[in-house]
């Protein structure tokens, strides 16, 4: 089994910055890809942005140019630093893993994270 935890979320201003990590820890050889998403109460949980074993990374049009994935293999960690934060980004963050057949190994428990306006 794969675990996961999120760290690093908190209150900032508008137009501040925050990054956030997803630690991964137990099966770490099944992973083939991680991802961010969010969620604000009342609508969907909406992705954020993913990236592969080989560096691939697919973002989100709202997080392109803002938000940069990166992930540390020999920490089996994975990041997602947010720049110009808005009030509209405030949500919780969670982290996922997939397997190498698209399956979802593991959720984390989210991290919130609050834009001040």
């Amino acid at each position: 089994q794969v675990q996961l935890a999120e760290s690093g979320g908190g209150l900032v201003q508008t137009g501040g910055s925050l990054r956030l990590s997803c630690a991964a820890s137990g099966s770490t050889h099944q992973i083939n890809a991680m991802g961010w998403y969010r969620q604000t109460p009342g609508k969907q949980r909406e992705s954020v942005g993913i990236i592969t074993n080989d560096g691939t990374i697919n973002y989100a049009p709202f997080a392109n140019g803002r938000f940069t994935i990166s992930r540390d293999a020999a920490k089996n960690t994975m990041y997602l630093e947010m720049n110009s934060l808005q009030p509209e980004d405030t949500a919780v963050y969670t982290c996922n893993a997939f397997g190498y057949y698209g399956t979802t190994l593991s959720w984390g428990q989210g991290t919130q994270v609050t834009v001040s306006s």
